[in-house]
């Protein structure tokens, strides 16, 4: 595997009369796949609600789903099982997947009943992870309907950590209304996955292909940025770095001397790019072509069972100029809105939360109007029609609330149509 590594800045020229310049600077990464690189296997941890909530239907399609993820995966790759209530039980201990029949039987065997313990199920299911890591791409995928009502969620944000750092990524999936979009979007974000809506229990199968589709285009794992800032830079103080694709993700900084910081990204996929958006304040540059940081990306590559890797350094690039001519980037732009659009959601659901009704609709009411500028009509659609309920007093539903959060974080499939009511 390759690295592939674009930047591009918001405007590559700067005013030498200013004395302060702001820009943005866009990291598109993936990963390129050689010919000699051989098939990487896969490492997956299913963690499944089996409370007494999820009894009938939806358990039943949950472990469809789940039956359906044994028939991809190969005698090369590993998979273990964790089914939790009020209490966790490792269902299939981490093994080679070389009994399909046997497996998928043992999934057909999960009975619901109890209450809720995610972060039970989310220990049990690290630790099974860690058995079967090795040259693997490691992936748990947890699936939950309820509030974590007899467990921690302090501790499950720890666990989601502690995966992180094994490097194994864990991806969030809420089914129904009743779970905590909070927390589950919270311990996907720490771990390098994906929140998942499943509103419908028919929606299972297909949101479990989604995420196995995402993590058998895996290529790089472990994955961090590293910037060195150049005198006179600096990140923005407040939120200067988000990952904008495939979900939008706020990320944190870590300083490793005044000038040298690294970011934690996770996987980095063939088929699905990350981009990645950082904020820069820029000081006292000198006339002429300036470098205002390098870039480089460190890494694993499991294909090749090579850990500690590194690309080559980018040397990101400005053109101080006496007679300014603006030369700005479209792409950037769009993950400027990508960006907007999240927190713009944000700070509408802290309002709301706060009682103000009116600023919360005008909020989210911007919102889809930066949706429709990405040309995500159906993320439009969703905020403007939240928006509209709290206009005219209604309150939000918690299928609502979710689906403004996943359209806050993700572009939706585009519909040709505009949004019903969404004003001009």
């Amino acid at each position: 595997m390759k690295v592939n590594l674009l930047t591009e800045l918001s405007d590559r020229a700067v005013d030498l009369s200013l004395p302060r310049a702001q820009r943005q600077l866009s990291i598109v990464l993936s990963a390129l796949a050689e010919d000699s690189d051989r098939k990487i296997p896969l490492n997956l941890c299913l963690i499944l609600d089996r409370s007494g909530s999820m009894s009938g239907r939806p358990l039943q399609t949950v472990k469809k789903a789940a039956q359906s993820l044994v028939d991809q995966l190969t005698a090369q790759d590993r998979l273990s099982i964790v089914a939790f209530n009020h209490q966790a039980k490792v269902l299939l201990p981490n093994q080679s997947v070389d009994d399909r029949d046997r497996i998928k039987q043992q999934i057909e065997q999960i009975k619901s009943d109890g209450g809720t313990s995610i972060d039970e199920g989310l220990k049990l299911g690290i630790q099974e992870s860690a058995v079967g890591k090795g040259d693997r791409v490691s992936h748990i995928f947890l699936l939950t309907d309820g509030e974590n009502e007899h467990g921690d969620n302090d501790r499950l944000l720890k666990l989601a950590t502690v995966a992180a750092e094994y490097s194994i990524t864990l991806h969030s999936l809420g089914f129904g209304n009743h779970w905590n979009q909070d927390i589950l979007e919270a311990i996907a974000d720490s771990a390098g996955g994906s929140l998942g809506y499943i509103e419908k229990p028919e929606q299972a199968v297909d949101e479990f292909k989604r995420l196995f589709d995402r993590m058998q285009s895996v290529g790089l794992t472990n994955s961090f940025l590293g910037f060195d800032l150049a005198p006179g830079v600096q990140f923005a103080e407040f939120k200067p770095i988000a990952q904008v694709e495939p979900e939008t993700v706020e990320l944190a900084l870590q300083k490793e001397s005044d000038h040298q910081f690294l970011v934690r990204l996770g996987d980095v996929m063939t088929e699905q790019s990350r981009v990645v958006l950082v904020n820069l304040y820029l000081e006292g540059l000198p006339q002429g072509v300036q470098t205002i940081a390098t870039v480089q990306l460190h890494y694993d590559n499991p294909a090749l069972g090579q850990t500690q890797l590194r690309s080559d350094t980018y040397a990101i690039t400005v053109d101080v100029q006496a007679q300014y001519e603006a030369q700005p980037s479209a792409a950037v732009q769009k993950s400027v809105l990508t960006l907007a659009k999240y927190r713009q959601t944000q700070i509408a659901e802290t309002k709301l939360q706060a009682g103000d009704r009116k600023s919360a609709a005008t909020l989210l009411q911007s919102a889809a109007k930066t949706a429709l500028q990405l040309g995500d009509a159906t993320g439009a659609t969703i905020l403007q029609n939240s928006a509209t309920r709290l206009q005219s007093g209604e309150d939000l539903s918690e299928s609502d609330r979710k689906k403004t959060r996943l359209a806050s974080k993700t572009t939706l499939s585009a519909s040709p149509d505009l949004p019903a009511g969404f004003p001009d």
